[in-house]
């Protein structure tokens, strides 16, 4: 390569690597808040849940906790990864792609809980930014994704499944919170996964 040509050849290369930083600077930003805001959402969702059972008596609080281990959340039928194996090597955008569906998945029962917590709102804005990063995800990756409506819907309406159930409107309460601090539990720990990921090097364990 001739001097001219490596003369010619530099700011090309100067503005590709300043806009590559910039790149990864903002993805990185991004990631970070989509952690930020789930995080206050599981902290919001054990508060919730805590204050819930602080307010039984004794022996209400012991059946129900019996209960939920047992029991089924709507969100259990989205296809997800189980287990920290699974987790650890599932990809950067099957991790977003299933925590946008958990996310989604709250935005109509959430509407129940006390606005107080503005829970809807945060997960609304927490699936925007993860819709962002998967978008960014995939312009990386030169592939073609269909809209995350297009064949991903609950099989059931979410609301239908905790109507239906008939153990009595405290038990319904209680599963609903439970439910809700189970999934943004499971979305905070596949968000930090996948920010993790991004980074050959990282030994990314959980």
């Amino acid at each position: 390569m001739t001097s001219t040509l490596w003369f010619l050849l530099l700011p090309i290369l100067a503005v590709s690597f300043i806009v590559n930083k910039a790149d990864a600077f903002e993805n990185q930003r991004l990631f970070n808040n989509a952690v930020i805001r789930v995080q206050v959402l599981h902290q919001l969702a054990a508060k919730m849940i805590t204050d819930f059972e602080e307010s039984l008596y004794p022996d209400d609080r012991r059946a129900l906790s019996k209960i939920f281990p047992l029991s089924h959340c709507i969100s259990d039928s989205i296809e997800a990864p189980t287990g920290k194996d699974e987790t650890q090597k599932s990809s950067v955008l099957r991790l977003l792609r299933t925590s946008s569906r958990l996310i989604e998945s709250w935005e109509y029962p959430s509407q129940t809980f006390s606005t107080v917590y503005t829970i809807t709102e945060k997960l609304t804005d927490l699936k925007v930014g993860v819709n962002v990063l998967i978008r960014v995800i995939v312009s990386k990756l030169n592939i073609y994704i269909k809209h995350m409506d297009d064949n991903d819907s609950l099989p059931l309406p979410f609301e239908d499944f905790y109507l239906s159930l008939d153990d009595g409107n405290l038990s319904k309460s209680y599963r609903l919170l439970a439910c809700f601090r189970k999934d943004m539990h499971r979305v905070e720990t596949f968000l930090r996964m996948a920010n993790c990921r991004r980074s050959p090097e990282a030994n990314c364990t959980l």
